[in-house]
């Protein structure tokens, strides 16, 4: 039986989603008292934000570049540091990342790794249980409670020492429509941002840790100086010292990374690290280059991080963090274990080298998507990091030559192939059906495919149809190649999964979808946007 929404509404703030008995204790007076002067205080400048991305974005389309801004040059040229690094999280060799399901937080915390990162936001399909689930789910676990028995009777507890905990929230992009306020949306960062701090942060304190965040899809300092002062305004409403509330940012759009010093002297009361979020980085690079006919990228599976374009990436992340006292964090190993000994092999081999790769740049850590990777990951940190240190903050790369817009632009070499987009449309498709049905973090053909992974697939294909680009057998990709594809891989699809799972599942609809996106004249910012409107 629901309870009425009502019951936990200010005059404003009003909670569409609905109540069952148990939300109460996340969905608390107190809590959404917190929610409402957030949303109150912060949300206008928000939509400001967001206004001045679109503003940019226009500019980019027309035919400028992203480049260095030249009204910041005094920031990275000056000599300062961040405030500083708490000690349970100077050693990040090796965390994990993935939704708030109960099963899966256990799974995260208990495995061989430093940190796990909840996941509110491109591994969580945000239907309304999930989100507040997600905060139960939390919560349990900062206190220590937190149990789950499997349908079959198997029963997963924390072991005594996990992973330290570090929650992330929802881009700016992204709505919570099951709360309004004055009538509209509430932004979802900060309805994840309060209820998780608000309900953890003493504990979490008392344990020596804190009030830890994931911050993702940043674009510009501005927006990073936004998180800080909610930090800040937090941190005096509970009495707590600046620089309690700590925070990681994902470098995960083109635009960012040109602001990767302002960033962190905007953030430096609350900064700890950056993180090389590879995956959007390269759906960023498409999209925010999408009129660019020389900027278009080849097939997915090419797109590596031994590209130029991605090397200067990481090893100009690496050198600003560095110098600023910050962590430099690696990217995300997407691979997941097999049944196969020969193929599981060759998983770890890619596993290793891509790590050996980063750690020899000078990485601090690394994130992994599945547990069975932990180990690989953890031997190559372990034998890189010197004996005794924590991190490598000590790699400056100073030897490097200074890194350009140019470098950070360049056109990235490989083929675009029919097989390539037909793996693209299977993928997108797979994902897109599994996303509007609740599930935001999904095996496919031995990737675990997020957000992040689809987006790369679907702007692909729409960048190839906007500029008529030819694959290698000299098909020009148009929209009527690419419907003919789509049907032809639904095809595939359907006998791969099966009759069962293809008659309870969602594909014709995600099918839709996929065809709506791929095929729209303006290239839709987010699937998740529209996607959300189906959950």
């Amino acid at each position: 039986m629901s309870a009425p929404a009502q019951t936990h509404c200010s005059a404003r703030l009003r909670i569409q989603g609905e109540m069952l008995p148990e939300y109460a204790q996340i969905l608390t007076p107190d809590a959404v008292a917190l929610v409402s002067e957030l949303v109150e205080r912060f949300a206008p400048q928000r939509g400001e934000l967001l206004k001045q991305r679109v503003a940019r974005q226009a500019r980019i389309d027309g035919g400028e570049l992203p480049d260095f801004l030249p009204e910041t040059a005094h920031i990275r040229e000056g000599d300062w540091t961040i405030r500083g690094i708490p000690a349970d999280l100077q050693d990040r060799r090796v965390e994990i990342t993935g939704p708030v399901e109960r099963k899966m937080v256990i799974n995260a915390l208990n495995a061989n790794v430093k940190v796990f990162m909840a996941d509110f936001e491109d591994s969580l399909a945000p239907a309304w249980n999930k989100v507040i689930e997600g905060q139960i789910n939390l919560r349990d676990a900062v206190n220590g409670t937190i149990s789950y028995t499997s349908p079959e009777g198997k029963a997963y507890t924390l072991n005594p020492n996990p992973a330290v905990l570090i929650c992330r929230v929802r881009g700016l992009h992204l709505p919570e429509k099951h709360v309004t306020f004055d009538g509209e949306p509430i932004p979802g960062g900060l309805f994840d941002f309060a209820l998780y701090f608000l309900h953890n942060y003493q504990a979490l304190l008392a344990k020596g840790s804190g009030p830890y965040f994931y911050v993702p899809k940043l674009q510009s300092h501005l927006e990073g100086r936004w998180w800080s002062e909610v930090f800040a305004w937090t941190e005096d409403k509970f009495g707590l010292p600046r620089g309690t509330i700590k925070a990681t940012v994902l470098i995960e759009t083109l635009p960012a990374v040109f602001e990767m010093d302002e960033l962190l002297y905007q953030m430096k009361d609350h900064i700890v690290a950056l993180n090389c979020g590879r995956w959007d980085y390269i759906f960023s690079y498409i999209k925010t280059l999408k009129n660019h006919p020389d900027r278009v990228l080849p097939d997915r599976q090419v797109v590596t991080m031994d590209k130029p374009f991605l090397s200067a990436y990481s090893r100009l992340l690496i050198k600003t963090c560095h110098k600023r006292g910050a962590l430099a964090m690696g990217g995300m190993a997407a691979f997941i274990p097999a049944k196969d000994a020969a193929i599981n092999e060759q998983v770890f081999a890619k596993v290793k080298a891509d790590k050996e790769r980063e750690a020899n740049n000078g990485h601090d850590g690394t994130w992994v998507a599945h547990p069975g990777l932990a180990d690989t990951a953890m031997a190559v940190f372990n034998a890189t990091i010197a004996a005794g240190a924590k991190n490598q903050i000590g790699v400056l790369r100073e030897q490097d030559a200074p890194i350009t817009a140019a470098d950070l632009l360049a056109p990235c070499e490989g083929e675009r192939t029919e097989a390539g987009m037909r793996t693209n449309i299977r993928v997108a498709l797979q994902y897109l059906e599994a996303w509007i049905n609740g599930n935001g973090c999904v095996p496919i053909y031995g990737l675990m495919e997020d957000a992040a992974t689809a987006e790369i697939s679907r702007t692909s294909i729409w960048q190839w149809i906007r500029h008529g680009k030819s694959l290698s057998n000299g098909k020009v990709v148009t929209k009527e190649l690419f419907r003919q594809m789509l049907a032809e891989e639904l095809e595939v699809v359907k006998a791969e999964v099966g009759a069962a799972r293809w008659q309870a599942g969602r594909f014709a609809e995600a099918s839709e979808l996929m065809e709506e996106i791929t095929c729209a004249d303006t290239l839709i910012d987010f699937l998740t946007l529209p996607g959300y409107e189906r959950l």
